[in-house]
């Protein structure tokens, strides 16, 4: 939890806004990765994750699991909103207020780096349950 506050306070005093299409680009693969975790459809979310993601989870199957378990209000939500991005060089956070299926609300901040072909891959998700100390 002390990663995530450590994070938003690096982006928040250190980042600038990011610009509009980064921020657009982010949010479609985020969006997109979550509708894929949905449908269950594991080579499809991960083809959103980044080389430094692969590597540690090489299968989509395993990290579709990892996601599953330690991610539940990602796959399993009633409301999923962008809020601020920051960006920082070809690194973009992103905030998203997460409602889970049971009504508990959850911040996530989300990382992307963009890739030496221009695409955007998620490098990282950090979660916390709002109200929880950091």
């Amino acid at each position: 939890m002390r990663a995530f506050a450590i994070l938003i306070a690096l982006f928040v005093g250190f980042a600038s806004p990011a610009h509009a299409d980064d921020t657009a680009d982010a949010q479609t693969i985020i969006r997109s990765q979550v509708e894929a975790f949905i449908r269950g459809d594991a080579a499809a979310a991960y083809s959103y994750a980044a080389p430094g993601i692969r590597g540690v989870f090489t299968q989509a199957d395993v990290f579709m699991g990892m996601v599953t378990k330690n991610y539940p209000p990602v796959v399993r939500h009633k409301s999923f909103e962008f809020g601020k991005a920051q960006a920082s060089g070809d690194i973009v956070a992103q905030a998203v207020r997460i409602v889970d299926d049971e009504g508990v609300p959850w911040q996530a901040l989300y990382t992307l780096e963009k890739q030496p072909d221009g695409s955007w891959k998620i490098t990282g998700c950090t979660l916390q349950k709002v109200g929880e100390a950091a």
